[in-house]
Parts: structure tokens; C-alpha cells; sequence
């Protein structure tokens, strides 16, 4: 039987760990690209040999997306594979018809067979969209296993934007493993809130590999999710973070619709800013498409480390960026917090904006008057810097999960705003938990 020839659309992602787990040692389908789109800087690279496996000797080349219709007639693909999450279904749809105007077929990714199995107990957090409060929440979750004696590895959905053999598996325990791993600020926002609540985390490009270094060191693996991807281990207890801001988002974006139809436990968070109708839109949506899924309210208080420098003045506000961007909210933890603090006014940062942060808003222009923390390499990392230099503002409000005035220097008086997860009933996470554990 001839080979089919294969592409896999991704996003620096899903998709290597698509290619690993269903496609690396198939003799009978052949991955001639991937590509990549939503992260700047991370086409024009190859899948390296050490990770593509014996079939690929030269690795496999990766290109931009904007390619696609070229690439399908060039290489006569016959096959294209969606691995990349955070968008509608209408954008996959859109997807799908390039794929197929082009000559060739389009799916989805198999989640079943990306989902390995683990000798030690999964618990999976993962969401709807990005920036519902899953790092909160499985945050809290490893503060209520580590109380009860339990050693806990959280592994964190994938961000290789360098050396893919180097990032392969990467281990981080203390902020100095930040700067060894060389990371971008969106994977900092990650790993080191992490870090700084004492706990071990994961991540990288071989999951398998992965895993079996984590199952060394853990009683209990906690998968926390990337956008609103699906898990890539099969978990004991599968927990789908909704997000009151944003009701009907649950079912309209790929693939958050398949955690939210395949959760153990929804938790729908931010219930302290939603509306009494949004979360019982978000309720009966679950009970019509996932009836046997326990529902968490719960909320997301915000801490400010000097609200006396907000009161009265005029702010700039900056959030976590994919949240922004293609995650599509139009404010965070630092809006909230600059409002009720008192805030004169919250400035608009784009006149301000410099490089990549003005091809940001350029990309994005429904971000609106709130600077997005894009920092995916050095060049965006300093025209954050020199955006918040120029803005005329009397003080930046931080509401990133990280520290960025650890990152970068900022020459304006600042506050940090940072956020943990609140749950507005007793114990039932933890009850969650436990009775998952026990099966």
C-alpha cells in the first residue's frame, strides 16, 4: 500500500505531540510538514530527527500556515490534521475548506489517542477558552493534595519556541530553571507561579518521555492545560474551567466544547465578576450536554500589593497577552483591580506601542486600550519595555501571572495584582478529588 502524505496544522504545540503519539512510528502515512500559526517566530524551523524517530532522518520541515494551499499541491498531501486549539468552529470550518479546495481531506486530531495512559493517577484541569483560571485552579488543587501528604507533579501543556531537542523535557523547580530553559514570558506566566508555591512542573516537546520522568518523583500527576486543549494523559479526574464572563464560549470554540462534554467536574469560575444569567446559561448548558458533570461555583478575588498608589491616578494596565489576543477577553485582573481601587482613568496604550506590540494591536485590534504582556522572544520582551516607557500614565498596573518587573525594567511607579482560585461552597473540590482517587 502507497503512503499518504500528511499535514499537520499546529501552533508549536498539540501538534508534535499529534505527530508522537499517532503518526511518528506509522510506516503507512507520511508527515511532510507541519504548520504553524498564532505564535510569532516559530515557522521556518524543522521537527528535529532525535524527536521525529527513525522514519523522519531529516527531520520534518515546518511552515508558515499561509502556505497551505501550496504546500498541498506541491507535495500532493492528501491528508491535513487540525491540532491547535483556542478558536471557533467556524475558524476550523474556514480551515477545512482550504484544506479541501485544495485537493485535500480534513479532520480534527484523535483525542482518545493522544490521551497516554500513566501508572500513577491523572488529575487534568484544562477550560473552555484560555484565561479562565486554569493555573489558579490547579494551583489550589496542588495545595489541597500537598496537605495531605501526597507528592504532586504538575506537568503544563507544551510551549517549545527554541531548540525543540534541547526543550524535549524540561524541569523546573526554581526560578533559575527559567532562565536555563530560556524562557519566553508566556511560559514563565506559566511555570513560575508554580515555582514560587514550592511545586515541581514539567513541560516540553516528548510527553512520553515526559511523563516517565515525572511518574519518578510523583504520587500524583496534575495535568495543567494549555488554551483550552484536551489532555494529553488520561485522567482519573477530568476538570473543565468555564468562565462567567464569557457564557456560550463552551460551545462554540474548539476543542473547549469537547472538555466541557467530557468533564468529570465543571468549575465556573469568576462568579464574583459574572452575571446571575451567565452562570446559569453556562449551568444548563452543561446539564444538556454533559448531565452527569458535578458543577463548582467559584470566584477569582484579586490581591493588590498597594492599592493606595491606584487611587486617583491615571493607569496602565497590562494583562496576561494570550488572554487578550487570540484568547479574546477584553480585560483581566488588572482592570479589575484598577477599578476598584478607585483609578482616575485607565490609559489607552496604543499610541504608545512600539514593533511587535503595534503589529500586535494591528493583528488584534479588539484588545482595546490594555497592553497585552506579549514577550515570545527578545525583540517583543523590549518593545514591551519601551511601550510601557512611553506611555503617559502615573503608575502600571500588573496583572500578569508573573512578576514582570523581574523580566524587565520598569521606570514607573507599579503595582502587582495577582489572583487564586475561591471556591463558593465547601470542600467539593476536594471531595472531587478524593472520590476520584479512590476509584
Amino acid at each position: 500500500m502507497a503512503q499518504r502524505s500528511v499535514v499537520i496544522m499546529g501552533a508549536a504545540g498539540k501538534d508534535f505531540h499529534v505527530f508522537n503519539t499517532c503518526f511518528r512510528d506509522d510506516a503507512a502515512r507520511r508527515v511532510v510538514a507541519f504548520t504553524a500559526t498564532q505564535i510569532p517566530g516559530i515557522d521556518d524551523r524543522r521537527y528535529p530527527p532525535a524527536l521525529a524517530g527513525r522514519l523522519y532522518p531529516s527531520g520534518i520541515p515546518i511552515v508558515p500556515e499561509e502556505d497551505l494551499p501550496s504546500l498541498i499541491e506541491r507535495e500532493k498531501v492528501q491528508d491535513v490534521v487540525f491540532a491547535y486549539s483556542d478558536v471557533s468552529y467556524a475558524y476550523v470550518e474556514d480551515r477545512a475548506k482550504v484544506a479541501r479546495r485544495a485537493g485535500a481531506t480534513f479532520d480534527t486530531f484523535d483525542v482518545d489517542r493522544t490521551m497516554l495512559a500513566s501508572c500513577k493517577p491523572v488529575i487534568a484541569v484544562c477550560a473552555v477558552r484560555t484565561g479562565c483560571g486554569k493555573s489558579q485552579t490547579s494551583r489550589r488543587i496542588l495545595t489541597l493534595l500537598r496537605a495531605r501528604g501526597y507528592k504532586v507533579v504538575a506537568i503544563r501543556h507544551p510551549m517549545p519556541y527554541g531548540d525543540l531537542e534541547k526543550q524535549a523535557v524540561q524541569r523546573f523547580a526554581t526560578l533559575g530553571d527559567l532562565k536555563t530553559h530560556e524562557c519566553s514570558i508566556e511560559e514563565m506566566e506559566e511555570y513560575e507561579p508554580h515555582i514560587r508555591h514550592g511545586h515541581v512542573v514539567y513541560a516540553g516537546v516528548d510527553y512520553g518521555a515526559i511523563l516517565a520522568a515525572a511518574e519518578k518523583e510523583a504520587d500524583i500527576i496534575l495535568w495543567d492545560g494549555g488554551n483550552n486543549d484536551t489532555p494529553f494523559y488520561r485522567p482519573k479526574l477530568y476538570i473543565t474551567v468555564a468562565d462567567a464572563l464569557r457564557p456560550g464560549h463552551e460551545l462554540d470554540y474548539f476543542p473547549g466544547r469537547v472538555n466541557f462534554e467530557r468533564a468529570h467536574l465543571i468549575v465556573i469560575n469568576k462568579c464574583d465578576s459574572g452575571t446571575r444569567e451567565a452562570i446559569e446559561q453556562i449551568e444548563k448548558n452543561a446539564a444538556r450536554l454533559n448531565p452527569g458533570a458535578r458543577i463548582l461555583r467559584a470566584e477569582s478575588p484579586v490581591t493588590v500589593s498597594d492599592p493606595a498608589r491606584i487611587k486617583g491616578k491615571r493607569v496602565l494596565v497590562v494583562e496576561d497577552g494570550p488572554t487578550l489576543t487570540h484568547g479574546g477577553m477584553k480585560f483581566g485582573a488588572g482592570v479589575v483591580a484598577a477599578e476598584k481601587c478607585g483609578a482616575a482613568a485607565i490609559i489607552d496604550p496604543r499610541p504608545f506601542a512600539v514593533g511587535s506590540i503595534a503589529a500586535t494591536y494591528a493583528k488584534y485590534p479588539e484588545t482595546g486600550k490594555i497592553l497585552p504582556a506579549m514577550g515570545y522572544g527578545d525583540q517583543q520582551i523590549k518593545d514591551l519595555a519601551a511601550t510601557i516607557d512611553r506611555a503617559d500614565c502615573d503608575v502600571v498596573v500588573i496583572g500578569t501571572p508573573i512578576d514582570l518587573g523581574r523580566v524587565i525594567q520598569i521606570n514607573k511607579p507599579s503595582v502587582r495584582v495577582t489572583y487564586e482560585l475561591s471556591e463558593q461552597a465547601d470542600k467539593p473540590l476536594l471531595e472531587a478529588i478524593e472520590t476520584a482517587l479512590s476509584r
